[in-house]
């Protein structure tokens, strides 16, 4: 079974930063596109951003760009997403999914839904 397990969540203040991590063991990420999505409370799970296979194309939702950054080290068979100047309204669970390719800044995904990780944005 595929799936992914992410960390560095946390509570950080508005304007704060964190790097959430997405590894997975047993198998090799080289060969997926990896996505980051979040769920708010009462909310729909959304995508935020992918990263394909090389890490060659990176693409972003309009509410995280320019603030969130995804980037993988296949040779650490880890995927990461810096986010800096972190607002109340990106409090969510985080998680991350592997997919044969993006589609723009989502992905379908081909592993299970993960537990999560929590970021909450507060003063």
């Amino acid at each position: 079974q595929l799936q992914l397990v992410e960390s560095g969540g946390g509570l950080v203040q508005p304007g704060g930063s964190l790097r959430l991590s997405c590894a997975a063991s047993g198998i090799t990420l080289d060969y997926y596109a990896i996505g980051w999505f979040r769920q708010a409370p009462g909310k729909a799970r959304e995508g935020v951003s992918c990263i394909s296979t090389s890490g060659g194309s990176t693409n972003y939702a309009d509410s995280v760009k320019g603030r969130f950054t995804i980037s993988r080290d296949n040779a650490k068979n880890t995927v990461y997403l810096q986010m800096n100047s972190l607002k109340p309204e990106d409090t969510a669970v985080y998680y991350c999914a592997a997919g044969r390719r993006c589609s723009d800044y989502a992905i379908v995904p081909l592993s299970s839904w993960g537990q999560g990780t929590q970021v909450t944005v507060s003063s």
